[in-house]
């Protein structure tokens, strides 16, 4: 793929007529092209012709970077060397914004493009009126990757030559460079940003073998879709997968295929997860007036708002516009439901519908009423269910037999797709795949699981260790960590203020990171953690390091139910009393009133077990665990409740800090 909108040898780029230049670039850019685009794009070439004359390598102007859904304004491959410039034509000053969006694009190839593993890359900032200054800072690297630098139109020969003096002996073939593999890992928010704005799931997901059982998933689900309409049946698709693999990614690609309303593939993306759904809306609209301000137009957030909340909406929206007219079937013939096992059992649903909703007689689980919904098409239909493993986190939270239950017992004419994967006790295990055969019109595809986690791209095996984790495999954990911890770091501490300090040292650039509890810890308030305080989930995930409510400021903290579906980059779990390790098995707990009680319901237990699974699962990079020192004047936090907690974690083979 060609990924630049220019691309030359030095030498060649210096004799090209800078005119012919900005022509290449002009029908090469897909968008509005204003003036201020186009005069930086002068500036830059008639700048670099003046520096690069005496330079051998290769020069590429906007620089595809899918994953993020933006272009490096300049990369160079001089030697061993790749710069990546970012240029603020006419700018006097270096915000810190500009400076971690210049180390994002480095950290970007350093991370997902096997060519550049092993280079040295250069994040540059040039603002182009800034100060001259003589004593620009160019300091050697500690892991091939260079501190941003910035500097001005007159010094950016000398910076490039500083570097080229620091780094020697290597050397860059570029055609293998340029052949080599892209393979980007996205977050949730980043890859609804590019899907929505017309990349493909290729185009932003990995190409290796998780990525490739995920491409097979994404057509496995498009396949069903055809045959239905073709065969005008109705089915229901279980996609299912270990935290991280890329569910929600295959559903929001069948959503964004689907997008227009005139399509008769239109398809809608629903999940009851409120702060997911939030954050991906407020996302979406924010990037869409972004994009306008680029382009020279003008659109209201409140305007982007309404537009993007037809591509993805809360299920409780959907359930009551069904609840609204018993008889008309819903405007898609294709509905995706994200986080599916957390929909509503029977009793759950009936409660809510008698209190909330005044519906005295209601008589069906929340599966059974979405799909109802969808079976007043008279044609065809399809219902996909995206279902994580030992996600259910709450009440009344029926799980992947919540949906087999009701096409067994009112849909008998429905196919159901799934996969014969679901042997983990997560999923029910055997007793799952056995209900599934015993429904007339099931059928099992392998594809449909995806066993490799990407959200943690250095390393799978975070899902695997934090199952063996939990259900205190000790012998198995210690291995599997031992396997993840040169490339995944996972440190423990007993104090908060080591974390934040690591959490900092860890994350560069635009790199989220963020501290998460579980609901129930309700005791850490005298280290400063409020569970209970509000905290928008909007502000905490979206909002950048000079808000007080995002996540970076490590005040505000976030829940199972805040993260669940969404992640971070780097992540500090502080453990509380609620869940205990004992030798004998975890020992739960909730506080109320002035103690703690122990929870002896297994759902409970289930619940709980779950919201740490969650919590351990939400980091892409690394984290670190706190578990405090407890104190034993406290009778609510004597250090016997933490205590072989840590002492667990500890053998388990965690670095302590």
């Amino acid at each position: 793929m060609n990924r630049a909108y220019y691309k030359n040898t030095i030498a060649g780029f210096c004799a090209d007529n800078p005119d012919q230049i900005v022509g290449k670039l002009v029908l090469e850019h897909n968008f509005a092209l204003i003036s201020t685009q186009r005069d930086a794009w002068v500036a830059q070439i008639l700048l670099l012709q003046s520096i690069l004359q005496n330079s051998d390598g290769t020069i590429y102007f906007e620089y595809s970077i899918p994953r993020m859904g933006k272009r490096i304004d300049v990369l160079l491959i001089i030697d061993g060397v790749i710069f990546v410039v970012e240029f603020k034509v006419g700018a006097s000053s270096f915000l810190r914004a500009d400076l971690d969006q210049v180390t994002d694009y480095a950290l970007d190839l350093r991370n997902f493009h096997e060519g550049s593993h092993s280079a040295h890359i250069v994040p540059i900032l040039v603002s182009t009126e800034s100060k001259s200054r003589e004593d620009v800072i160019v300091a050697p690297p500690q892991d091939a990757l260079f501190s941003p630098i910035c500097c001005n139109s007159t010094n950016l020969e000398k910076v490039i030559s500083r570097v080229l003096t620091l780094v020697t002996g290597n050397f860059i073939n570029v055609n293998h460079w340029e052949e080599s593999g892209y393979k980007p890992t996205p977050t949730i928010i980043e890859a609804t940003l590019a899907l929505y704005n017309g990349h493909s799931v290729v185009d932003i997901s990995r190409s290796d073998a998780g990525a490739i059982n995920l491409s097979k998933t994404s057509s496995s689900v498009a396949e069903i879709i055809e045959s239905s309409k073709a065969n005008k049946e109705k089915s229901i698709v279980f996609v299912t997968g270990v935290p991280g693999a890329g569910k929600t990614l295959v559903g929001l690609n069948i959503a964004t295929a689907h997008i227009d309303q005139d399509d008769e593939l239109y398809s809608v993306f629903l999940s009851g997860n409120g702060p997911l759904v939030a954050i991906l809306q407020e996302a979406l609209a924010r990037d869409k007036v972004a994009r306008a301000k680029q382009n020279g137009e003008k659109i209201k957030i409140g305007a982007a708002r309404s537009e993007v909340k037809a591509f993805i909406q809360n299920v409780h929206h959907f359930r009551d516009d069904g609840l609204a007219d018993l008889n008309k079937a819903p405007a898609e013939h294709v509905a995706i439901f994200d986080e599916a096992q957390r929909a509503w059992n029977k009793q759950q649903t009936v409660d809510f519908m008698k209190m909330k909703k005044g519906q005295p007689n209601f008589d069906q689980s929340e599966p059974e009423f979405l799909i109802s919904c969808m079976d007043r098409h008279k044609d065809w239909a399809v219902v996909i269910c995206l279902v994580g493993g030992g996600q259910e986190i709450n009440k009344g939270e029926a799980g992947i037999h919540g949906w087999s239950h009701a096409i067994k017992e009112s849909f008998p004419n429905w196919k159901i797709y799934a996969s014969d994967q679901l042997i983990d006790s997560e999923y029910g295990g055997a007793a799952t795949i056995s209900e599934l055969r015993s429904i007339q019109g099931s059928n099992f595809l392998p594809e449909l699981h995806l066993q490799t986690s990407m959200r943690s791209f250095r390393s799978e095996k975070v899902s695997l260790f934090v199952k063996q984790l939990l259900d205190m495999e000790l012998t198995e954990a210690q291995q599997t960590y031992s396997q993840l911890s040169q490339n995944y770091p996972i440190t423990l501490t007993r104090n908060l203020d080591s974390a934040r300090k690591w959490l900092k040292s860890q994350a560069r650039g635009s790199e989220r990171y963020g501290i998460v509890v579980s609901s129930q810890a309700e005791r850490l308030r005298p280290l400063g953690v409020h569970v209970k305080a509000p905290v928008n989930p909007v502000n905490w995930f979206l909002d950048g390091k000079d808000d007080v409510r995002s996540s970076y400021y490590l005040e505000d903290v976030a829940t199972e139910f805040h993260v669940q579906g969404l992640e971070l980059d780097w992540t500090c779990l502080v453990w509380d009393a609620d869940f205990r390790y004992t030798p004998e098995g975890w020992n739960n707990f909730s506080f109320r009133g002035n103690k703690w009680q122990k929870i002896n319901k297994s759902e409970r237990k289930m619940y709980q077990k779950n919201a740490y699974r969650v919590l351990l699962t939400r980091a892409r990079q690394g984290m670190v665990i706190v578990v405090p020192e407890g104190d034993n004047e406290d009778l609510t936090r004597p250090k016997s409740y933490y205590d072989k907690t840590y002492s667990y974690l500890a053998k388990v083979g965690l670095t302590v800090v």
